[in-house]
């Protein structure tokens, strides 16, 4: 089966391609065309050019080996074939109209497999957003806007097309990009099983995040997440609403449970909103692995230090007492006001912050350093103290802002340049550090 021409194509044929703004033809080709190798326009209605390339009558006259099918559900199989007779290895199918569409639907999502099977082309979809990998400037996707995503180091892999773009468009709002976006729809004959080995191999891609409704591939799916490498987390819907599972993408009813163990089993963790997926993927993807569940908690604000806190401790992480040599740095460093055990409170940001920081995470009994501090401009985040520690500490170091986006986001983005994930609600950094605690288990 073609996965290769899906994941790393020479070549993108857009069939049903159109000049005219708002048809999914021309949003393809508004994405396509920013692949670096040729893009052919297939549309043997259409005259002239679009996006500057000029339309070809059929995916025959092309060498493409990745075929974009911007046809209705009808048309499909034929599509599939014409795209098997051209030699081409892979298709994105982004119509619905299949098998989540009763009998009619089941009978073409069975032809198209039929034709795949015959020709080994892997089919991604039907009923799909696409796929994309910014790093490769592969935009297979009808959706408006994609083809300006950055590219980051956490790859989703999504049932549900709404869910693959809403986290896509997440994490580029919040400044760190993609490595890939794959949306599975009603798997024809590309999963999950497929996919993540795939990704396991791909340097741009530190973690994955998994949304699942279900698979009927679930022994294949559990075999792969044991095999892999790569972190992995999995936001398991369609847990009650069986009966709205079955019209989106026809997928089995499954368990959360089964998922759960898979998941935890393996070294994976489960996530409960997309936030909390993509927190735990960030999170996964940018620390090192911790050697225990000791948390040293820093805060300049003593208020959401103890949400933070209370959270840590109800999922089994650990507060441990600081050495005598920490606890006397502290003291040297500390207003007499402040709380000096573990969690550390200074207050206020102060301009010893930074060594605050630094004693903590030096303590041999501490595995993970989380930190909350409010921005203020006169003396912003501890950037440089926070260079050597990531340079010299090997434990992972978590930060939670708050403040201004503007005068903060310098700072921000330089330390999850040095590797230190940042977070902008307690919860979310707590959340995040919990992903941590888990995996030293």
């Amino acid at each position: 089966m073609g996965i290769s021409d899906l994941l790393d194509p020479q070549s993108i044929a857009v069939i049903g391609a159109s000049a005219t703004p708002g048809k999914l033809g021309n949003d393809a080709m508004a994405n396509a065309k920013e692949f670096d190798g040729p893009v052919y326009p297939v549309n043997p209605s259409a005259d002239g050019t679009v996006y500057g390339y000029e339309f070809v009558d059929s995916v025959v006259e092309t060498d493409a080996d990745l075929a974009l099918c911007c046809v209705p559900a009808p048309a499909t199989p034929g599509v599939i074939e014409d795209c098997g007779q051209a030699g081409v290895g892979a298709a994105v199918v982004f119509a619905g109209g299949f098998a989540e569409a009763g009998e009619a639907g089941e009978t073409r999502q069975t032809e198209i497999r039929q034709v795949a099977e015959e020709y080994d082309i892997a089919v991604l979809g039907p009923n799909t957003a696409g796929h994309i990998m910014p790093h490769k400037n592969i935009f297979s996707s009808f959706v408006p806007g994609f083809d300006e995503i950055e590219q980051g180091d956490v790859a989703v892999v999504a049932q549900s097309g709404g869910v693959g773009v809403t986290a896509t468009f997440q994490l580029e709002r919040e400044g760190y990009g993609i490595s890939g976006m794959y949306g599975l729809g009603n798997r024809v004959n590309t999963d999950f099983a497929d996919v993540i080995p795939k990704l396991d191999e791909d340097p741009q891609t530190k973690a994955i995040g998994l949304h699942i409704e279900g698979t009927t591939e679930i022994d294949e799916f559990a075999e792969v997440v044991s095999d892999a490498t790569t972190p992995i987390v999995a936001l398991k819907s369609g847990n009650r609403m069986r009966d709205f599972v079955q019209a989106h993408t026809a997928a089995p009813n499954q368990t959360y449970e089964r998922y759960e163990e898979i998941l935890t089993t393996n070294g994976g963790a489960m996530a409960d909103s997309v936030t909390e997926l993509l927190d735990a993927s960030r999170v996964l993807a940018k620390s090192p692995t911790p050697k225990g569940p000791n948390v040293g908690l820093v805060t300049a604000q003593a208020g959401p230090g103890i949400m933070m806190a209370d959270y840590l401790a109800e999922r089994g992480a650990t507060f441990p007492e600081l050495t005598a040599g920490t606890q006397e740095r502290l003291d040297d460093l500390l207003l007499g006001f402040t709380y000096d055990e573990n969690p550390v409170d200074t207050g206020r940001p102060m301009p010893a912050f930074g060594e605050v920081i630094d004693t903590v995470a030096r303590d041999d009994t501490v595995d993970i350093v989380l930190v909350y501090e409010i921005f203020e401009h006169s003396l912003g985040y501890p950037v440089d103290e926070l260079e050597t520690l990531s340079e010299e500490v090997d434990k992972p170091i978590v930060f939670t802002v708050a403040g201004p986006y503007e005068p903060l986001e310098p700072d921000r983005k330089r330390m999850e340049e040095l590797g230190i994930p940042t977070f902008d609600a307690p919860e979310r950094g707590a959340y995040a550090t919990s992903v941590l605690v888990d995996s030293a288990r």
